[in-house]
């Protein structure tokens, strides 16, 4: 009887961690809109073969 107990207690234990991580924040991200490109976009540099 103590061995179903402590499964059920670590089961009960594990199924809680994992909803905790898996689910969503509590706290709604706020409503900033989209940002504007600001910069020049990424230039790969060629480099002189040797």
């Amino acid at each position: 009887m103590n061995i179903i107990k402590m499964l059920e207690n670590m089961t009960k234990y594990l199924t809680e961690a994992f909803t905790r991580i898996f689910s969503p924040s509590e706290e709604l991200p706020p409503d900033i809109g989209v940002q504007p490109f600001e910069s020049k976009p990424y230039e790969e540099k060629s480099t002189p073969e040797i």
